[in-house]
């Protein structure tokens, strides 16, 4: 799947880190919920961290179809609800 991360580019990574992923996902839904600025920020760090390790990044000429797309790093937890569907950032 190909990932992008707002105003960075985009990842290829593989669909097994799903899981993984969604398990960052809840938590940052949680705190979004919640309204705790500072978890969100420590787990939005840490879910976009983890798409760049786990990654491989594309050349930033190529034009793939992205099949998720995540915030910024620096984007506000108003952003990020804005961004949110039923099941958070990432589906599953």
């Amino acid at each position: 799947m190909v990932v992008r991360i707002m105003g960075e580019g985009q990842v290829r990574l593989a669909d097994s880190h799903l899981t993984e992923l969604n398990k960052l996902d809840d938590e940052l839904l949680a705190e979004i919920e919640s309204g705790d600025e500072a978890a969100f920020r420590r787990t939005l760090t840490a879910l976009l961290d983890k798409v760049r390790d786990l990654g491989a990044p594309l050349p930033d000429d190529a034009l793939e179809p992205s099949d998720l797309i995540l915030p910024s790093p620096d984007a506000t937890l108003e952003e990020v609800r804005a961004l949110l569907r039923d099941d958070g950032l990432i589906p599953g």
